[in-house]
Parts: structure tokens; C-alpha cells; sequence
């Protein structure tokens, strides 16, 4: 029973939130009220990270340069929810996410960028979506591994859209999230499916039981900022960033928190 009524009060707090900020979001992106237009979803998402639950323990400087290109892995839709509320910016994501039934509305309410991950044809045009937004000064939020995983590891990187970063005012900042801690436990193989989404596990009834849960802690360890023009190429950009950002991930995840973190790239900066 107190699962139930825990499950219900979220749901019903998170819904209210929404139905009331969504206009006021959609009459700022229509008029074109840009630095509000930003910082609303930040105060959303911040809202429903406290309304699901979910702990933020920050490790690292986030960049405040724009524009910035931040790259993350990917472990969940609430990825969204906890990213959202840790940087302002739009997200790139796959062009299915704009389909989903109040998610995809949200989403393009925060102007995320669309990309069909399989449109290789349309690779070049949709590298150009995203260079104009950054060159127009948005932060945008990038997971090139394409797809989520269990959150105990990274997929490799695709590569393509990392040249988008190619303007010497653009900053990449690599971002290592981990689901760490479940009320102050460290999260372990049996829990971890019932946070991470992935595989070919349905969204609803794998957010019902979500919300049925305690408190999540997240690590996001923000890393040192680099640019395009200082590697050989985007493929040694994307590398470095995948290794600097599974040592965090292992970091994080191992408890080693107040160690170090190798910040060189696996290719040498040219």
C-alpha cells in the first residue's frame, strides 16, 4: 500500500508540474523569449528530480562557456530529468523520442534537436542543425553512444556529429553520470535494471516501478573542457571523451570519488 500511495503522489505531483509549465514554456519558445525559454526546463527538471526522488552529488566544474557542447553516456530516460536539471541547454536526440506520447512534446518544448541515428545520408544536414545552434550561442547535450545501456559501462562513440564542435568558440565538455546509491546503498546488479532503461524493456511499466522506490543518487562528474581544434581529428575527439569519461563512470561507481581522474586523451593532443 505505502508503495502505491508513493507511486501516486509522484505521479500526480510530477503531472501537475508539468500541465502548468508546459504553456508557459510553449509561449516562451513562440515568442521567442530565449534566456527564459532556457532556464525554465532547468527549474523543471530540477522539480522533478525532487519529486522522483533522485539526489544530485556534483563532482568537477561545470563549464558556464557558450557555447558548449556537453557529451554524457546514456543510461536512462531519467538521464533526461537528471542532466536537465544540471546544465542548460537543448538535447540531441533520436528522432523516435518526438513520437512519444508527452515526452516528445516536452522535449521539443525544450528544443531538442532530432536526428535519425540510421540517415546516414542525412548525416551532413543534421551535423549542420546542430552547428547552427551552436553557433546562434545554445548549449547543446550529446549522447553518442546512440542508445542506453545498463549503466555499468559505455558503448563506443559515434563519431559523426562531433564535428558540429568545429568553430573555435565551441567548447566539448565531457560529462560522467552513475547511478551510485538507492537510499544510501550502493546500487547493486539485482537494482540496477529497474533504473537503467534499456534493451528492449517497455518505458511504463518499467516507470511504474521506478517510482515505487526510495532515493537515487546520482554522480554527475563534470570533466575538463576541450576543443575540436586541439585533436588530430573528431574520431580522437570522441575517444578521448569516451576514455575520460569511463574512467569516471568505473570512478564513480567503485567509490573512488576522491581519486583523480585521468583527464588524457587516448590519442595525443595535435
Amino acid at each position: 500500500m505505502m508503495g502505491l500511495l508513493l507511486r501516486l503522489g509522484r505521479m500526480t505531483a510530477f503531472i501537475t508540474l508539468t500541465l502548468i509549465l508546459m504553456p508557459i514554456q510553449a509561449v516562451l519558445v513562440l515568442l521567442r523569449v530565449n534566456a527564459a525559454a532556457r532556464s525554465l526546463p532547468v527549474f523543471y527538471h530540477r522539480w522533478c528530480g525532487r519529486i522522483l526522488g533522485i539526489e544530485l552529488d556534483f563532482r568537477g566544474t561545470r563549464t558556464s562557456h557558450r557555447p558548449t557542447l556537453f557529451v554524457a553516456n546514456h543510461i536512462s530516460y531519467l538521464d533526461i530529468t537528471i542532466i536537465g536539471g544540471a546544465i542548460e541547454g537543448s538535447f540531441v536526440a533520436k528522432a523516435e523520442v518526438s513520437r512519444w506520447p508527452l515526452f516528445g512534446w516536452l522535449a521539443r518544448l525544450q528544443r531538442t534537436i532530432f536526428v535519425e541515428r540510421t540517415d546516414r545520408a542525412g548525416a551532413m544536414r543534421q551535423r549542420d542543425a546542430i552547428r547552427k545552434r551552436l553557433d546562434d550561442g545554445d548549449n547543446l547535450i550529446l549522447f553518442p553512444e546512440g542508445t542506453s545501456n545498463d549503466g555499468t559501462h559505455l558503448l563506443p562513440f559515434k563519431s559523426t556529429l562531433f564535428s558540429a564542435a568545429d568553430d573555435e568558440r565551441v567548447l566539448v565538455q565531457p560529462v560522467s553520470v552513475a547511478y551510485r546509491l538507492l537510499d544510501g546503498m550502493p546500487l547493486g546488479r539485482f537494482y540496477r535494471p529497474f533504473f537503467a532503461w534499456y534493451g528492449d524493456m517497455l518505458m511504463l511499466p518499467h516507470l511504474w516501478t521506478f517510482l515505487g522506490f526510495g532515493r537515487l543518487t546520482v554522480v554527475i562528474m563534470f570533466h575538463e573542457p576541450v576543443r575540436l581544434a586541439d585533436f588530430a581529428s573528431r574520431k580522437a575527439l570522441s575517444e578521448h571523451c569516451w576514455q575520460v569519461i569511463n574512467n569516471g563512470l568505473s570512478a564513480a561507481l567503485s567509490g573512488r570519488l576522491d581519486a583523480p581522474v585521468p583527464a588524457h586523451a587516448v590519442l595525443a593532443l595535435s
